[in-house]
């Protein structure tokens, strides 16, 4: 197992084969996970000899910048940053007046095939371990030289694809042994794998799970997104009402508006009714532009009529801020780029 991974509980284990004193492992955690260490030299508290030992056998998983993209607009960043196994994932740093945010990848890849992301174009290739998520958070402050207070996991892949891998960065994010983010300002989202949905609701978690709906009935969501030949917005409603009341969290339900697909005012009629059963907050998101998709987004006064209409049915509602347009925003574009490019 990488060291990065290892939650504090694992690394007292480690130490005692090691026969090494227990308290070692708060210090080597603190290196990997409060100040990010990149090496093991950087660990000057640490002996020498240990230093070594943990070299030879548990070499640190470090993202290296392949690409880096910032807006001239906003200060958006995105990165594409390179595995150490030669894989790549793109990570986005965003600024908002209540802090800092970074959306990260939780697979490289992603086997989901929804039609209007670019994300799935060359499939699933695998997951991500739980320290090369952290590694995309912990490799942006560090470029930055500015703290991250909130995390999207919303980036390339399916994160509830990758359950166990995303439970433990989770814990490793939250601890307040390293960054110590709360878990109230980290959201998942997922494009709807119920039995993962009642998963995460009994892990009693504190983060916000987001829904990637993208339409209101059946018939239209499988048009779009091939999960729907598996679970109904029946099964979805029900296992979100399930994770509200097992939580106390409130959903959010994300919407890309596709330009004469999914953004009539029955649409929004229809997107109403399912956020009023579930209590979810609504986020529209107008669909970037992919050069390989067809899908298209609709013009501002389309998008503005659907809000308006989502409002006056008494829904909560935002269109999610446009940040990063000039950078190839859209998740997945870079990487495809990249690869496609070799």
């Amino acid at each position: 197992m990488d060291i990065r991974s290892m939650e504090s509980e694992e690394l007292i284990q480690l130490m005692r084969e090691m026969n090494e004193p227990s308290y070692r492992a708060k210090q080597i955690f603190a290196w990997l996970h409060e100040r990010m260490a990149t090496d093991y030299d950087q660990m000057s508290d640490i002996p020498g000899t240990l230093r070594d030992k943990l070299r030879a056998a548990y070499p640190l998983t470090v993202l290296t910048v392949d690409r880096m993209q910032e807006s001239a607009k906003d200060g958006t960043r995105k990165y594409l940053f390179r595995l150490p196994d030669g894989n790549y994932v793109e990570t986005v740093f965003m600024r908002y007046k209540h802090g800092n945010s970074v959306c990260i990848s939780s697979q490289v890849g992603c086997r989901m095939g929804c039609r209007f992301c670019a994300s799935t174009l060359e499939g699933l290739t695998r997951d991500l371990e739980p320290s090369e998520m952290v590694e995309q958070i912990y490799a942006v402050s560090r470029d930055t030289g500015e703290r991250v207070s909130n995390i999207v996991v919303m980036g390339i892949g399916e994160p509830l694809d990758n359950y166990d891998n995303l439970i433990k960065f989770y814990r490793l994010i939250t601890s307040d042994k390293g960054l110590d983010i709360s878990g109230r300002n980290i959201t998942v989202s997922t494009c709807g794998i119920v039995p993962g949905i009642y998963r995460l609701a009994d892990e009693h978690l504190q983060l916000t799970l987001a829904l990637s709906l993208h339409a209101p009935t059946d018939e239209l969501r499988r048009t779009i997104m091939p999960i729907a030949n598996e679970y109904t917005i029946e099964e979805l409603i029900k296992a979100c009402k399930y994770y509200a009341d097992t939580t106390g969290r409130r959903i959010s339900l994300e919407y890309s508006l596709i330009g004469g697909v999914n953004d009539s005012m029955k649409d929004a009629d229809g997107l109403s009714r399912i956020a009023h059963r579930i209590g979810a907050h609504i986020n529209l998101i107008p669909v970037n532009n992919v050069k390989e998709r067809e899908f298209k987004r609709g013009n501002r006064e389309s998008i503005a009529a659907f809000k308006n209409k989502l409002e006056k049915n008494a829904n909560n509602v935002t269109i999610r801020r446009e940040i990063g347009q000039d950078i190839d925003a859209s998740c997945g574009q870079l990487r495809h780029k990249r690869i496609t490019s070799v």
